[in-house]
């Protein structure tokens, strides 16, 4: 299927590494100029600079001023037609909810649910002055399947669910489409690297961090994680004029992983 993003400016933030790199590389690879946001640059987001389809603008996207520069920068080459809100973290709270203290719930919801109101209250006009475009949030299956043990997050990615549909259906009708991809385990540094999910989980459980992810893909149907690559390639679809007629959806990209309606 041939999606067709020439001409087009796509903002990503959390683009260094991760599913926001594989989806900067995709945009990119259909033809789009993405204004690549995260606070430290990457040797692999680089080359895609250095290949003339990207620009890396470091920011925090927890502050209000990180989304102000990306969508400065987008505005600078011509407006905005695509937003991919990916900016994200997990922090695993082993000890509960009564270890999660104010500072944890303020940082989880700075930078996992206001960086993508920010980013998108910034980009709107943008869209709206050049007749519309596309908005993909990328949430998780966590917002709908909350654990207690990651509780702060669960609840920001259940607020970014509910803050895509409501965006939705008010710029729907002038040419704004808002979307949320829920991805479950992703095959990423985020659960594999050394310090990752899979090895906090293990060296709080016991066992290694391959017996965790074992014991992860055997909940899912198709026996693995997901890769970044499934996740962008379903964000260029839904930024595309081949999803034209897909608004206030939500896409589960999870192997099967969650087995309720």
């Amino acid at each position: 299927m041939n999606i067709d993003l020439k001409d087009k400016i796509a903002i990503v933030t959390g683009a260094s590494k991760g599913i926001g790199l594989a989806t900067s590389r995709a945009l990119a690879d259909a033809g789009a100029f993405v204004i690549a946001g995260a606070r430290h640059n990457s040797p692999e987001l680089q080359a895609l600079e250095a290949s003339g389809s990207a620009t890396f603008i470091a920011a925090d996207l927890s502050t209000a001023q990180g989304p102000q520069a990306l969508v400065a920068a987008a505005a600078h080459r011509g407006g905005v037609d695509i937003l991919v809100n990916n900016a994200g973290a997990v922090t695993p709270r082993f000890d509960g909810l009564l270890s999660v203290t104010d500072d944890d719930w303020t940082a989880s919801w700075s930078l996992n649910f206001l960086s993508a109101v920010r980013t998108t209250r910034e980009a709107v006009p943008h869209m709206l002055a050049r007749g519309g475009g596309a908005i993909v949030m990328i949430g998780s299956v966590n917002a709908t399947l909350p654990e207690w043990n990651i509780v702060d997050y669960s609840a920001t990615k259940a607020a970014m669910a509910n803050f895509a549909k409501s965006v939705s259906k008010e710029f729907g009708p002038r040419g704004i489409r808002v979307n949320t991809i829920s991805p479950g385990p992703v095959a990423t540094d985020l659960w594999l690297a050394e310090d990752g999910i899979a090895a906090q989980f293990a060296a709080a459980g016991g066992g290694s961090a391959d017996q965790v992810i074992d014991s992860v893909v055997a909940g899912s149907a198709t026996g693995r994680f997901t890769t970044p690559q499934e996740v962008a390639d379903l964000a260029v679809f839904l930024a595309g004029n081949r999803a034209a007629n897909i608004t206030g959806a939500d896409v589960r990209i999870d192997g099967g992983y969650v087995t309720t309606l």
